[in-house]
């Protein structure tokens, strides 16, 4: 399956394609866990915080996990959230983007969600890609990235 063409629900719970979320825009796409996990609320929250520095550099912000739309919804009031949380319960676009697999805890492995994120140009082409990234200071890491992308440097 083409990755565009990808279906996850939205905020509203509506299932929207990934070519329709980002429509034409930069984006930065975040693939995290779980809501209200640490590492994760760290990251969203830091996304948030940067988010009109973002917007500034015409990008829209949007993270995705596992989580059923009304988990995050409450996640957003929670944490006074502001960037879109997409639910993929089924981890399609997760697969497709490669951010599911092996993980190690407590000397146990299994497979799941591995937190990464993903820069996608206007064309819909993914432009830049970390797999394995450590949430704290991690939407600043991006920023700069995006930085250097809308400058072409």
């Amino acid at each position: 399956m083409n990755l565009m063409e990808v279906r996850v629900l939205d905020e509203e719970g509506k299932e929207v394609s990934l070519q329709e979320v980002l429509s034409g825009k930069w984006t930065v796409l975040y693939v995290y866990p779980k809501d209200n996990t640490p590492g994760c609320t760290t990251e969203a929250k830091e996304f948030t915080e940067l988010l009109p520095e973002f917007e500034k550099l015409g990008f829209q912000v949007i993270g995705v996990s596992k989580d059923s739309v009304k988990s995050h919804m409450k996640f957003k009031e929670k944490h006074g959230l502001k960037v879109m949380l997409l639910s993929d319960p089924e981890a399609k676009l997760i697969r497709a983007l490669g951010a599911w697999g092996k993980k190690k805890r407590y000397g146990k492995e299994y497979e799941g969600v591995i937190r990464s994120t993903f820069i996608f140009d206007p064309n819909g082409e993914i432009v830049w890609k970390k797999l394995n990234v450590r949430a704290k200071g991690h939407a600043a890491k991006v920023l700069e990235e995006a930085k250097k992308l809308v400058s072409g440097s």
